[in-house]
């Protein structure tokens, strides 16, 4: 009798573990965790998303601000959480592409620790100087920093951030000789444009608009692959650069371990939430390029931005010990 039961239990095994698989996600709250501050556009996009899938699937979906050390303590919380679906990373270029070729050591690694689900937004910065520079355009920039190698100052949110590097790419793509000046935030490189204490600047197109409108800033060309919805008219520096792309990003990342059905579960509803056209909306109206993709487009995508960022690195030798 005894062996029977065995028998029988032992047979049940599979259909146990099926239904465990395919029980319903979410059926409790979900936590986003953001390893950069609250009212940050990375922030803003998290919340939007995560109201509209707690609205469409009935749990709460929770940002959790967990900053400092560049992003890697919040990231590296999520490297070590279990792989269950509920602790999810919002990723950017710093802290998955940037930070693994910055830091001599990092408490997590960006490829082995993590699986891809979304790439939700990217964000383009653009390329700005002061209108009485006397540069209108980003050939005529080009012109000038040939012509003037080393005369020309370029501010950036500080070293090693994506600000930095896009505009190292920039520069390798064209050969160009620029001093690049630090700052310790995208605001003051740009009010040093302002102020005429450097003559260029990278900052994120969301915060630009109104200075550009009060004739403040003179924008030459965004970043991305494509213009930005905010300035329509400005060019990319793909329309010069073929290929060039350096926009930050957003993706959304689920510790390494969880199965692969429910890695797809989560990103099949990100993505639906992404193309509800009143998050779209907001969305475009943050300066964001809405993706969404499934989970393999989002992990070659990442796969190929890390490569890209490492390049940009190297090329600035930019170095945290």
């Amino acid at each position: 009798m005894q062996r029977r039961q065995m028998l029988a239990a032992l047979s049940l095994m599979p259909f146990a573990r099926r239904a465990m698989a395919q029980a319903p996600w979410p059926d409790r709250p979900v936590r986003f965790v953001n390893p950069f501050s609250a009212g940050s556009a990375v922030d803003v996009v998290t919340r939007l998303l995560g109201q509209n899938l707690a609205e469409r699937l009935g749990q709460q979906f929770i940002v959790e601000n967990r900053t400092g050390a560049s992003g890697n303590i919040g990231t590296e919380a999520v490297a070590k959480a279990r792989p269950d679906g509920y602790t999810l990373l919002v990723g950017s270029p710093g802290t998955m592409a940037i930070n693994p070729s910055l830091f001599r050591s990092l408490p997590y690694d960006a490829e082995k620790d993590f699986v891809a689900l979304s790439h939700a937004v990217s964000f383009p910065q653009a390329i700005i100087v002061n209108p009485k520079l006397g540069i209108r355009s980003l050939l005529e920039l080009v012109a000038r920093a040939k012509a003037e190698p080393g005369k020309l100052n370029y501010g950036s949110s500080g070293s090693g951030t994506t600000s930095h590097l896009a505009a190292e790419l920039f520069k390798a793509a064209l050969g160009l000789d620029m001093v690049h000046v630090p700052f310790r935030g995208g605001s003051q490189a740009v009010q040093a444009v302002i102020g005429g204490e450097i003559q260029v600047a990278v900052e994120g197109v969301p915060s630009l608009p109104g200075m550009i409108s009060q004739g403040l800033l003179l924008p030459l060309a965004v970043t991305s692959g494509e213009r930005s919805a905010l300035l329509p008219d400005v060019p990319a520096v793909a329309e010069t650069v073929p290929g060039f792309d350096a926009a930050a990003w957003i993706i959304y990342f689920a510790p390494a371990g969880t199965p692969a059905a429910l890695v797809e579960t989560i990103s099949a509803e990100m993505h639906k939430s992404l193309q509800q056209p009143e998050v779209r909306q907001k969305l475009l109206e943050q300066g964001a390029t809405v993706h969404g993709g499934t989970a393999a487009e989002t992990a070659a995508f990442h796969r190929a931005e890390m490569q890209k960022w490492r390049r940009a690195v190297e090329i600035s030798g930019a170095k945290v010990e």
